[in-house]
């Protein structure tokens, strides 16, 4: 790729609000610094209609027996390895239904790896050692839009056949010329030139969220607004457990904690059974026909 015009990128141009950030007080710092953040749902919501389009790929990629994937570089894919990592407790999905890759491995998470993120190579090759096929949705994010090691990813997953979704955080973004979907949220210049940590890493978090909420909605993970096939890992979440369960189903603490034994500390299941009164060979039966789906199990 050529040279990037970093001057040409909202993400790079210096904030006329913070042009003496260094000699603010605390106090005009905090206040500056909130009501520029004020400003990112905003420019989210504009990308309403594509993070729509997103979801309904990734759940048909889930449909398909086929796996979300994030890659980035720096804090666009240490966010795509966090969101990935907490679809596993809160969904209760395998590790490897929903995976972020990061430009240098899994060392780059904490320490930066000088010139990956520049290499169109290493975008495909990650994925190739993910053995991606066309079932899978592939998420690119790049703050600045232009990141090659995403390029490299998103164009490896449209010759593979997958979905193809980009994320930035400018307009006109050179990713969303090699992505299906393409996912634009300009939150202007940060307080700090050139910190994509901030605006722009609020932005794809919250962009995140409802890529990962909304595609778990969609395939029967979550009964009216709660997490039911959360795992139990801790004490923290195996009392979460049984209360979700009083809350699905308006019993008692002894009953949803019966339950919540019968069903081997599944909490869908054990929901379907307090709502069916049915066996736990009966009530997984019923979650089998409808795919998974409360509604469906105990219509």
């Amino acid at each position: 790729m050529t040279e990037p015009n970093l001057a040409g990128l909202t993400t790079e141009t210096r904030n006329k609000n913070t042009m003496n950030l260094d000699t603010m007080s605390v106090h005009d710092f905090v206040r500056v610094m909130n009501a520029e953040d004020q400003t990112v749902p905003v420019s989210v919501s504009h990308a309403l209609p594509e993070i729509e389009t997103a979801i309904n790929a990734i759940i048909d990629s889930f449909n398909r027996g086929g796996r979300l994937i994030y890659i980035g570089a720096g804090t666009s894919g240490r966010l795509g390895v966090l969101d990935a990592a907490e679809c596993v407790p809160t969904f209760g999905v395998d590790p490897e239904m929903v995976q972020g890759f990061i430009a240098g491995g899994s060392s780059a998470m904490t320490v930066a790896v000088e010139g990956a993120e520049d290499s169109l190579e290493l975008g495909k090759a990650d994925l190739e050692q993910a053995k991606l096929t066309a079932k899978d949705t592939v998420v690119g994010i790049a703050a600045s839009g232009r990141t090659p090691y995403v390029v490299g990813g998103l164009d490896y997953a449209n010759e593979v056949g997958a979905h193809t979704v980009s994320l930035a955080a400018n307009s006109d973004a050179v990713i969303s010329k090699h992505a299906k979907i393409a996912i634009e949220v300009p939150v202007g210049p940060e307080i700090l030139t050139g910190s994509t940590r901030l605006k722009s890493g609020t932005a794809q978090k919250l962009v995140l969220n409802m890529l990962s909420t909304g595609s778990m909605v969609g395939i029967g993970k979550v009964y009216k607004n709660l997490m039911v096939d959360v795992r139990p890992t801790n004490e923290k979440l195996v009392a979460r457990s049984k209360r979700i369960i009083q809350q699905a189903t308006d019993c008692d603490e002894a009953t949803a904690s019966k339950a919540f034994a019968d069903a081997d500390q599944n909490v869908k299941l054990a929901i379907v059974m307090v709502l069916t009164d049915l066996d736990k060979d009966e009530a997984r039966a019923r979650l089998d026909r409808g795919k998974g789906f409360i509604r469906a199990a105990i219509k």
